[in-house]
């Protein structure tokens, strides 16, 4: 029976692990783009429109 709760103790540790190497797999081109200073501005300019874009639609979405 130890071994049941050593093993569902071991879950939260792996999933931690889990989503942040995922989270790391995510991040590591952008980081990559973030490098040089022209691609520094294209992905500073298509975050800012992304977001204006979606603040935008969910304000017509509202009614506001």
């Amino acid at each position: 029976m130890s071994e049941f709760w050593d093993n569902i103790l071991r879950y939260p540790r792996f999933f931690f692990s889990s989503v942040s190497g995922l989270i790391l797999v995510i991040l590591t081109p952008f980081i990559n783009v973030i490098r040089t200073t022209k691609s520094r501005v294209i992905l500073l300019l298509v975050t800012v429109l992304i977001i204006i874009f979606f603040y935008l639609v969910l304000k017509s979405m509202a009614g506001i």
